[in-house]
């Protein structure tokens, strides 16, 4: 297996940290547009691993936006697999490259939605991964497989949502991934200070965009940002967060595998997130057409979301002044094999203190990373196959949640996952 991995920022940097300790893979090539980020990541194996483990990697230069450029770099290092980390606005390019190049592909989101023109908040318009569902036959033509959505929310909450209808219920009233953490960043001087813990123009696009909500007999419909707010309760020491309906793939991917009466995503934004997203929507400031800049060099044209992610500090480089945990689920009800009502969350935390020490990346991207990684190696061994545009959903999640929690010592990951029975705990 040869990764072309796209993107070193934050959660590339991370799936090589986390793919460096694998013996899997034959060799990633490590592609940036700025190849002097790639390089840093290349680098950090040499320091961290040694130079043996250093020369199964290699930077390269690439543009993600350019379809054949991906598909050149591709074939030019003989990838058979790319690997998206990058921002879902080159979902299409880079999906488009890989398939012309005849390798396999994984990302960890997927294409961007459109909004109804003239009922947002109510119907669906142009939702999340249908441009790459609609290219399906393509790939299965080609005899290749896109494993869409596979990071951690969307992703290893997929693998969750399977395992549960698997091995837990006989029948699902919902499935409602919930994500919530109690992360603090502080500046030089002990400060606490606004700094998102992941791609800010990500979690604009994810957060402002109508959230979609499914149900069986409704099928997806769309409601307003920020809406249903709930009281979620995290385990870790988290505890409760307000949590509240944002737009999210697993209520697109979980629905085509899954049977469930309900899909839903809620986020624990907090009340200063969701001010300081409202500001930025009120000001124009999510616009993503670039407007006209006055400069000393004359105008510039300049898209107002970039420079908002250009004045906050960059995900990757937060970890140090980040304290606290992460906490990804899925929250199931439903009827369990018993034929009793039945209610669990199945989780995995994720502690910053623990995966700076461990692998010098902040906790949320490098929770995002794990999930590609193990699928990969599923992937090289063949547990896990397909044809296609599949989601996480598709596949066995037994393999996936063994892998994952088995001891470092015996050949897994070392990543425990919970399940707590929430009506037990209530009685």
């Amino acid at each position: 297996m040869r990764i072309l991995l796209v993107g070193a920022g934050g959660v590339g940097d991370a799936f090589v940290k986390i793919i460096a300790r694998r013996t899997f893979f034959e060799h990633v090539i490590v592609c940036d547009y700025d190849v002097a980020r790639a390089e840093r990541t290349v680098a950090s194996v040499a320091a961290g691993q040694g130079p043996e483990v250093a020369s199964r990697f290699t930077a390269a230069q690439i543009d993600a936006g350019d379809p054949d450029r991906v598909a050149a770099v591709a074939r030019a290092h003989g990838a058979t697999h790319v690997m998206n980390a990058v921002e879902p606005r080159f979902v299409p390019t880079i999906f488009a490259g890989a398939l012309a190049a005849g390798c396999d592909y994984l990302d960890m989101a997927m294409t961007l939605s459109e909004p109804h023109p003239t009922n947002p908040y109510a119907e669906t318009g142009v939702m999340l991964g249908d441009d790459q569902f609609a290219q399906a036959g393509d790939w299965e033509t080609a005899g290749r497989l896109a494993l869409v959505g596979m990071g951690v929310e969307p992703g290893l909450s997929d693998v969750f949502a399977r395992y549960a209808s698997d091995h837990l219920f006989s029948e699902i009233d919902e499935l409602g991934t919930r994500d919530g953490a109690n992360l603090v960043v502080h500046d030089e001087a002990g400060n606490e200070i606004f700094a998102p813990s992941f791609n800010i123009w990500t979690t604009i696009e994810e957060c402002l965009n109508p959230p979609v909500i499914f149900e069986k007999e409704r099928g997806w419909f769309t409601t307003e940002p920020f809406s249903e707010p709930e009281i979620f309760d995290f385990p870790g020491g988290i505890g409760p967060v307000e949590c509240v309906n944002v737009e999210h793939e697993e209520v697109l991917l979980m629905p085509r595998w899954l049977d469930a009466k309900r899909v839903t995503f809620k986020y624990g934004l907090g009340e200063e997130f969701i001010g300081v997203l409202g500001t930025l929507h009120r000001l124009g400031l999510d616009d993503v057409e670039p407007v006209s800049v006055r400069s000393v060099d004359g105008p510039v044209l300049v898209a107002p979301r970039d420079v908002v992610a250009a004045a906050l500090p960059d995900p990757a480089t937060i970890g140090p002044r980040m304290t606290g945990r992460t906490c990804a689920g899925v929250w199931v009800t439903g009827t369990g094999l018993d034929g009793k009502p039945r209610e669990v969350y199945l989780y995995h935390l994720s502690d910053n203190e623990w995966t700076m020490r461990e692998y010098d990346a902040q906790c949320v991207v490098w929770q995002t990373a794990l999930g590609p990684v193990i699928a990969l190696e599923l992937l090289a061994a063949g547990t896990w196959s397909g044809i296609g545009v599949l989601g996480p959903e598709a596949m066995d999640a037994k393999p996936f949640l063994d892998l994952m929690s088995a001891p470092i010592e015996e050949g897994g990951y070392g990543q425990a996952w919970g399940m707590e029975d929430r009506l037990a705990a209530r009685a």
